[in-house]
């Protein structure tokens, strides 16, 4: 069975749910580094592409690894996402099919790292991403897109956030996670105020959960009580097969589909795509 029958077989019913209007940007965002961003963002939208949905992942993060985790040789990478904000391409000229079907990606270099540098000195630079993907929402061949955020809250990540309908935020469950979040809530305050009236935030997905640790049950009991209903329902488990996945080119979903990480992925999508349906509302 080839890596498409895969996918076909293991799709769940529960994601055959009403598309959204396409396309659909989401920016996936924390400013903190290591609470599964990329992870989130790389099998959430193979969930999504499974469920017949068309997704283009953009990888916006300098360090490339949500184009490694997707099987993206570096010799392969473009045109990138710095050609695409240095206005050298169209968006449908650096997206590629990935081997997973559906799913698209516009790679990313290292030499994304000094477009922060080079947009501080463009008018409207906070718009480069938005305009670039203008003609995709024009000529809708995408029902979602997904935009891989760096780990800051720099010019790169506030470029997705004037880009994007909505945010998808994961908070690792350790210490000092939400103190962390409130830094990124009030950059999305921010954006809509100034940029992006329209910004929404999505959810906030609680990762790297482990059942033998009181401290996880802590930080996602402050969580619900702080963000309530915005707070997704499914909780993503510590599961060393999805810290496997990436080493292998695969999401878990591909790598072990029967893991308990491909599983909370799969139940995370369909759960986005119920709210999707039911309309997300914008935190306040």
């Amino acid at each position: 069975m080839n890596l498409s029958e895969t996918i076909l077989a293991a799709e769940p019913q529960n994601l055959a749910l009403v598309r959204p209007k396409a396309p659909r940007v989401i920016a996936i965002a924390n400013q903190k580094g290591g609470v599964g961003k990329t992870t989130t963002a790389i099998n959430v939208g193979t969930a999504l592409a499974a469920s017949g949905e068309q997704v283009l992942l953009i990888d916006l993060d300098p360090q490339a690894n949500a184009s490694t985790g997707l099987g993206i040789g570096s010799d392969q990478r473009r045109p990138s996402t710095y050609s695409l904000l240095g206005d050298e391409c169209e968006a449908n000229q650096a997206a590629r099919r990935t081997a997973i079907p559906n799913l698209s990606i516009i790679p990313a270099e290292p030499s994304l790292a000094g477009a922060e540098v080079e947009l501080v000195s463009l008018e409207g630079r906070e718009f480069c991403l938005r305009n670039a993907l203008a003609p995709l929402r024009q000529e809708p061949e995408f029902t979602f897109i997904l935009i891989d955020c760096p780990p800051s809250l720099g010019l790169l990540t506030l470029n997705s956030l004037v880009a994007a309908d909505a945010v998808l935020v994961p908070l690792q469950c350790e210490f000092f996670a939400l103190e962390g979040i409130s830094q990124l809530v009030k950059t999305l305050e921010m954006v809509r105020r100034r940029l992006n009236p329209a910004l929404e935030l999505h959810g906030i997905v609680l990762t790297m959960f482990d059942r033998r640790n009181n401290l996880s049950d802590l930080v996602a009991a402050d969580a619900r009580n702080f963000f309530g209903s915005r707070v997704y329902e499914t909780v993503i488990p510590r599961n060393i097969r999805i810290s496997e996945a990436p080493s292998h080119g695969k999401p878990v979903l591909i790598y072990d589909f029967r893991s308990p990480g491909a599983q909370a992925y799969v139940r995370l999508a369909a759960e986005l795509l119920r709210r999707e349906r039911g309309g997300s509302k914008a935190a306040s």
